[in-house]
């Protein structure tokens, strides 16, 4: 049986587009996704709180993440300075994001692709000397909403640059919800051979109903580690529509009834997509979280 871990990103992508909420829901609902079963939790970003207010409190939640041992929390950075906060605040796991469009790369961190892959040295550095692992996450990896179609050379070439550079796991995210389960094999198979042996996870929005066949595909072209976040939360505030990551009881549904095995709890995971609900103050796109478990025999 093929065991896939997912993680968490509802606290990050899943807030990341929302009105800022209050530190102690977001206590509330990192409760209830860790009463999951949930291993890997990407719990905030370190960015500029102008542009994502509602991550503005990433040192005072990172502080209290001490009450949850037996989870491995991550947050995102775009910047050599960002890492620097992020293992200052005492994270063991940063997530570098380099968009592999350079119209994407300058609307989310301000600078172009190259400029962006050439601090991965400075980013993987900072983690390494503080004892933290590093993850590149290569945004647009299938589309970009300003330049159209991403060419996959572009997305090798990051994956290429990232794994010379002593990273510690890389990803590849469809940043706008538009890849479909060919596209998602043809580039995983271009990507693995230039990574050697470092764990390829991946991340898929739901934006135009594809993200959970993607998914599927990823799995099955070798991919055991996706991010997914309750209730379908999330969405990226520099690209102009997308939204809808794929829900994580969603996935757990899929998986399991496909004989993969998961550690998220379903029940609990639909749980906690009410409470990410509650917290927000509008309708999910979940699917499970309308229509539940199915009845079993």
């Amino acid at each position: 049986m093929t065991k896939v871990d997912i993680r968490e990103v509802c606290l990050r992508d899943g807030l990341q587009i929302e009105k800022p909420i209050p530190l102690s829901a977001k206590i509330a609902l990192l409760e209830a996704i860790v009463a999951t079963g949930v291993r890997e939790v990407e719990a905030t970003a370190f960015v500029s709180p102008s542009k994502v207010p509602a991550l503005a409190d990433a040192a005072e939640l990172a502080a209290e993440l001490y009450r949850f041992p037996d989870v491995e929390f991550s947050a995102l950075v775009a910047s050599p300075g960002g890492a620097k906060r992020a293992v200052a605040a005492g994270l063991s796991s940063i997530e570098y994001v380099v968009s592999a469009s350079d119209a994407h790369s300058r609307a989310n961190v301000g600078r172009d692709t190259a400029e962006a892959t050439a601090a991965i040295a400075d980013v993987t550095r900072i983690a390494h000397d503080h004892g933290a692992g590093v993850e590149v996450i290569i945004a647009t990896a299938w589309d970009c909403p300003f330049d159209g179609p991403t060419p996959a050379r572009r997305v090798i070439d990051i994956a290429s640059a990232a794994a010379e550079l002593g990273v510690d796991r890389i990803a590849v995210a469809d940043t706008i919800g538009t890849t479909t389960p060919r596209r998602v094999t043809t580039l995983i198979e271009q990507v693995r051979p230039v990574i050697a042996d470092l764990p390829l996870g991946a991340h898929f929005h739901n934006t135009r109903g594809a993200g959970l066949a993607s998914a599927y595909a990823a799995v099955q072209s070798g991919v055991t580690r996706l991010d997914a976040s309750v209730g379908g939360l999330g969405g990226c505030p520099f690209a102009p529509g997308a939204s809808g990551n794929i829900a994580t009881e969603d996935l757990v549904y899929l998986l399991r009834d496909s004989g993969i095995e998961v550690d998220v709890d379903l029940d609990a995971a639909i749980a906690a997509a009410r409470v990410a609900q509650d917290a927000v103050g509008h309708e999910l796109p979940s699917a499970l979280l309308r229509a539940g478990d199915r009845i079993l025999a």
